[in-house]
């Protein structure tokens, strides 16, 4: 298969179900691999491809919704996907993995599905492996569609090639750039001075190491991150250079040159370090309902999310892959994954993983379930009470 025999030009990101779920074995090591394609817009989706120990469909699945949901807040001409591999990246046999993955993915790469770097996927491993299957590039699908696809290849890979400060390649750090965004809109929407703003950071890798980066450049303190081996803490703040060239591939710091200073405490205990904003960027369902009690953060900015024109007043906490837009956010709201908020106002309320929040002028003391849509009709009231179940979709009348 080359290519697929419908067209569909836009899907409702809203509905639970996706519109393709892709299960592969690799024959070499039985090694599962999984694609979802939540939805297509002009035949295209977008979304990264990780690989970790323990990856399944259900992550999969999850992620692909949360790009739907960005690519339709932010109107962009394509759909969301994601793919996912169960398998160790340490493994010497990874990148031979990936290989195969992505050859049996190749319909879809070659025409429907532009792919990045992810957790334990580097965006520079990931274009060599495209480069020796002759796609030359992973966002393939997109620049084959170009006018002239050699010079938008060139400038693809000028671009994520790119050497930026601290040594790093553009394409590894780009995620990470966007959660120090996040960071900074939050600390700027507080009028917190940088240099007396605080950031623990779970994960160093591409997406943690990258935001640490660009926090550190900001000036604030990051006073703590943890990686497989444990929390690096000081609350003077870290030097974040020096650690970051102490990581090796995997995104793991030598223990055997942290400087004396730094306390090395365990894995967990980044979670209860004291900070105004504490940032997940390790694996997917990192904060649990057994450990939630544990975050000592004011304000929590999990990986993957995207506040871009809004307000954040904590203490809040906001999920992975969600999207405040244009919103004001205010203390004691909890933002679950892939929630929306657009031109919005929410306060002392829970939203609940891909529920939305449409253009409502005030919501308070809320509860909306999973799926659940709450837009505006013309004028509502100046505030509004509610609790609305699993999947319902609610419009506000004068």
């Amino acid at each position: 298969m080359t290519t697929m025999a419908t067209r569909v030009d836009a899907v409702d990101t809203r509905g639970d179900e996706p519109f393709l779920r892709l299960t592969w074995t690799d024959p070499m090591t039985g090694a599962h691999g999984y694609l979802v394609v939540h939805t297509l817009v002009g035949d295209l989706a977008t979304g990264g491809t990780r690989m970790r120990a323990g990856c399944t469909m259900s992550e999969v699945e999850d992620l692909a919704r949360g790009m739907a949901a960005k690519t339709a807040v932010f109107d962009l001409p394509v759909g969301g996907a994601k793919g996912g591999i169960d398998f160790d990246p340490k493994d010497p046999r990874a990148v031979d993995v990936l290989q195969r993955f992505c050859q049996a993915m190749r319909p879809w790469l070659n025409a429907h599905w532009v792919t990045a770097e992810d957790l334990g996927v580097p965006q520079h491993l990931l274009d060599e492996v495209f480069e020796r299957l002759g796609l030359h590039q992973s966002f393939h699908a997109a620049i084959s569609r170009a006018a002239d696809p050699a010079i938008t290849l060139d400038r693809v890979r000028t671009s994520l090639n790119a050497p930026v400060d601290g040594g790093f390649l553009l394409g590894d750090v780009i995620g990470g750039y966007g959660v120090a965004q996040a960071c900074i809109a939050t600390a700027n929407a507080y009028r917190w001075a940088p240099a007396e703003t605080t950031v623990a950071i779970q994960g160093i890798g591409t997406m943690g190491g990258g935001a640490a980066w660009y926090l550190h450049e900001a000036g604030m303190r990051v006073t703590a991150v943890a990686d497989a081996a444990g929390t690096l803490y000081c609350a003077d703040g870290l030097d974040i250079p020096s650690l970051l060239d102490l990581r090796d591939e995997y995104g793991e710091v030598d223990r055997s040159r942290v400087p004396s200073h730094v306390e090395q405490l365990p894995r967990d205990a980044v979670l209860g370090i004291p900070a105004d904003i504490f940032v997940p960027a390790a694996i997917s369902y990192a904060i649990t309902a057994e450990n939630v009690g544990r975050v000592a953060g004011r304000v929590v900015i999990e990986a993957g999310a995207v506040v871009t024109n809004s307000t954040i007043r904590g203490p809040v906490t906001i999920g992975a892959d969600a999207v405040i837009a244009n919103s004001y956010v205010g203390p004691f709201t909890s933002i679950g994954e892939r929630v929306r908020v657009v031109e919005s106002e929410v306060e002392g309320s829970v939203l609940l993983e891909d529920s939305s929040l449409l253009g409502v002028p005030r919501l308070i003391d809320s509860l909306l379930g999973r799926g659940a849509e709450v837009t505006r009709s013309d004028r509502a009231p100046r505030a509004n009470r509610l609790l609305v179940g699993d999947h319902s979709t609610v419009e506000l009348h004068t």
